[in-house]
C-alpha cells in the first residue's frame, strides 16, 4: 500500500477496483521468472483459466510465435534456458489481454544476449498492443533504450520525472 497519495489506473484509484478486476487489467513480469511445474502450454493457460476462459492451442501457439518460442507448447519448464524461462513469462502475462504491463527488472537476471533480446520483444509487444508499461530497472542504459519517459525515486522519493533523456542526463 502506498504510505501516502494513491496509484491511479485510468482514472481510479486502484484500491476501489475490484482485485480480480485489477489482476485482469495488469499484466506483471517479475525479475526472475516464477514458472509453475508442467509444460509451457499449461503455464499460458493458467491465467485465463482463473477467470474461466478457455484459451485453445492455436492461441498458445500465436502467443509463442510472440515471443519467438514457437513449437515450445510441450516443452517442460524445468528445461527452458534464463531467457526462455523469460519470455513464456511474458506469454503467460499476455494471456490475459492485460491493458497495462508493469515489469519488475524483467532482464537483470539475464545474460547481455538474452537481455537485448527479451528488451526487443518487449518493446515490439508494447507498441503493437499499444499497452500502457511501468517498468522498473536500475540499468541507466536499459532505461533510455526502453523508455519516452523515466521517474527517478531516491530513498522512497520521486526526485526526477520528465522524458527520459531529461530525466537521465541530470
Amino acid at each position: 500500500e502506498p504510505t501516502r497519495g494513491t496509484v491511479l489506473v485510468e482514472g481510479r484509484d486502484y484500491r476501489e477496483i475490484p482485485p480480480r478486476e485489477l489482476r485482469s487489467r495488469l499484466g506483471m513480469v517479475m525479475q526472475l521468472p516464477y514458472l509453475f511445474p508442467g509444460t509451457v502450454a499449461e503455464n499460458i493457460r493458467f491465467g485465463p483459466e482463473q477467470r474461466g476462459l478457455h484459451i485453445t492451442n492455436a492461441q498458445i501457439e500465436s502467443l509463442l510465435d510472440r515471443v519467438r518460442l514457437s513449437g515450445y507448447s510441450g516443452r517442460q519448464v524445468n528445461n527452458l534456458s534464463g531467457g526462455e524461462a523469460q519470455r513464456v513469462s511474458l506469454a503467460r502475462t499476455l494471456a490475459n489481454s492485460p491493458q497495462i504491463l508493469l515489469l519488475d527488472e524483467p532482464t537483470s537476471a539475464l545474460d547481455e544476449a538474452a537481455r537485448r533480446d527479451v528488451e526487443d520483444l518487449i518493446n515490439s509487444i508494447i507498441r503493437q498492443e499499444g499497452l500502457t508499461c511501468i517498468m522498473v530497472t536500475h540499468d541507466l542504459d536499459q532505461a533510455s533504450r526502453m523508455a519516452r519517459r523515466a521517474i527517478v525515486v531516491e530513498a522512497g522519493q520521486l526526485v526526477r520525472l520528465g522524458p527520459v533523456e531529461e530525466v537521465l542526463r541530470a
